[in-house]
């Protein structure tokens, strides 16, 4: 999890991940150098199971995520925002995923109901699609974000280091590793509860013709990095 100005939501959403999880897991905890009590009420959190790093400087939410991806120490890694809520069930359908493929993506509603994104739900039936599930993600119409989503820790080395040039769409990052990987699973049950509020990092209204081609560019260089790393794994395995 990585928390920033969090102090209003973090406690309960760490109450809904923690009775989710058994007792050799873990919720790692990095605050981005929160200039509110984020850090002090993850703190107050008495778990031996929540382990808090609290950074010197902010670095943006993107290597904030890098940085507890690479603290976490289980075989399976699960991304969480400071704002949501777990539904009951999440992790035992997750991990049946995990059990055969590398990433898994799911489906999310909102928070005391109200309409989702216009984007369509995943399916599991698109899974496999992996070609498919590339275009999606370059034209916009696949909806995978990163709350929702989870990793085997076979899948680290392709996912970290997170290339330099990402400032945002970490969860896109980790799409495209999976289907580069033609290991993705898509759940069509949803796993967690989204708060959408004034200060969500997911923009929420349309952006500018300047920006939607910047991030197809930086999508386009993501694919390529994923591409790299996948064939660098399989010449590895060859050898």
């Amino acid at each position: 999890m990585a928390t920033y100005r969090g102090s209003k939501f973090v406690e309960e959403q760490l109450g809904s991940i923690l009775r989710e999880l058994g007792p050799d897991d873990e919720v790692v905890v990095v605050d981005d150098a929160s200039p509110d009590e984020t850090a002090a009420v993850v703190g107050r959190v008495k778990d031996a199971r929540v382990r808090l790093l609290v950074a010197p400087h902010n670095r943006g939410y993107v290597r904030t995520f890098e940085e507890a991806i690479r603290l976490s120490r289980g075989q399976f890694i699960f991304l969480s925002d400071q704002d949501d809520v777990w539904t009951k069930g999440r992790l035992t359908m997750m991990l049946a995923a995990l059990e055969t493929s590398k990433v898994v993506a799911s489906n999310f509603e909102i928070l005391g109901g109200g309409p989702r994104p216009w984007i369509p739900k995943l399916r599991s039936s698109d899974s496999g699609r992996n070609l498919a599930n590339l275009w999606g993600i370059l034209i916009g119409y696949r909806a995978y974000y990163g709350c929702a989503m989870g990793f085997r820790r076979d899948a680290l080395d392709l996912v970290v280091p997170i290339p330099a040039f990402v400032r945002e769409s970490h969860d896109l990052w980790l799409a495209i590793c999976g289907n580069m990987a033609g290991s993705v699973a898509h759940l069509d049950e949803s796993t967690v509860l989204r708060r959408l509020h004034g200060e969500n990092q997911t923009p929420s209204g349309w952006r500018s013709l300047r920006k939607i081609a910047a991030a197809r560019i930086m999508l386009l260089r993501l694919m390529f990095e994923a591409f790299r790393r996948t064939r660098g794994a399989v010449r590895g395995d060859e050898r």
